[in-house]
C-alpha cells in the first residue's frame, strides 16, 4: 500500500476543538459517500468522529484551542485511508488496544455489561475498519491512520 499513489487526496485542518466535528462530517460525506457502501460510509464516519475526538480530548488536552489537527482522505483503487494527525504525546495503540479488548466486556446473567467507561472507541475503531495503525513522526507529530476496503 505505501508504494501505491492514491487516485485522489483531500486535505483539512481543523482546530482543536469538539465544536468542529460538524465542519469535519460535512467534509467527509462530500468526498467519501460517492465512493463506498452505505455500510461501509457509515462505519468509516464513526472511526473518524472517534479518531478526531480523540485527538482533541486526549492528544491536544493541554495544548491551545488554535492548534490545528489535520486530516487526510486518500482514495485508491480498492481502499479509501483516512489519516489523523495531532501534536499530542505518543501512545502505545497496539498496547492500550489490547487492554481495552481484554477488558471490553464479560457476560453476568446472559447481559453484556461494560468493564471500562473510556476507551470504546479505540475498539470500535478496531472493529469497524479493515486497518487502524498509528505512528509518531520525527518531527514530534502523531498520525492514526483508518483503512477500509470498497
Amino acid at each position: 500500500m505505501q508504494n501505491d499513489r492514491p487516485i485522489q487526496e483531500f486535505s483539512l485542518q481543523l482546530k482543536t476543538k469538539l465544536e468542529s466535528l460538524e465542519d469535519l462530517l460535512a467534509w467527509f460525506e462530500s468526498i467519501a459517500f460517492k465512493y463506498l457502501s452505505d455500510q461501509a460510509y457509515w462505519q468509516c464516519q464513526l472511526a473518524l468522529t472517534e479518531g478526531f475526538t480523540n485527538a482533541v480530548r486526549h492528544a491536544h488536552k493541554n495544548l491551545p484551542a488554535t492548534t490545528p489537527i489535520d486530516l487526510k482522505v486518500l482514495l485508491f483503487d480498492r481502499v479509501l485511508e483516512i489519516q489523523v494527525w495531532d501534536c499530542g504525546q505518543p501512545f502505545d495503540l497496539e498496547a492500550e488496544l489490547q487492554t481495552r479488548l481484554e477488558q471490553k466486556a464479560y457476560k453476568l446473567d446472559g447481559n453484556l455489561v461494560e468493564l471500562t467507561e473510556g476507551g470504546r472507541g479505540l475498539v470500535w475503531m478496531h472493529e469497524l475498519m479493515d486497518d487502524l495503525t498509528y505512528y509518531r513522526t520525527p518531527n514530534h507529530r502523531n498520525c492514526l491512520i483508518l483503512r477500509k476496503h470498497r
